[in-house]
């Protein structure tokens, strides 16, 4: 069985480029990206921890509107 496991900045961009995010855009202290309306911030540091990783996709699911499974991440 998988195990969620710390994901690479470059790595989580692409994948957000996938689910339908605009590319990155500086601002303030974060880089944002956007989805319609609304914006994710992204953090600066290389790698995001697990706990770091959920916490994105869990904001990610809410302004999607639909759940992303170990699976579905993995796809991606």
């Amino acid at each position: 069985m998988s195990r969620w496991t710390p994901c690479k900045r470059r790595v989580f961009i692409n994948k957000m480029r996938k689910l339908g995010f605009a590319a990155p855009e500086p601002g303030g202290r974060h880089f944002y990206m956007r989805c319609g309306t609304h914006t994710l911030p992204i953090p600066n540091n290389s790698e995001y921890a697990v706990p770091q990783l959920k916490m994105l996709l869990k904001e990610v699911e809410r302004i999607l509107e639909r759940d992303i499974s170990l699976d579905d991440w993995e796809k991606l």
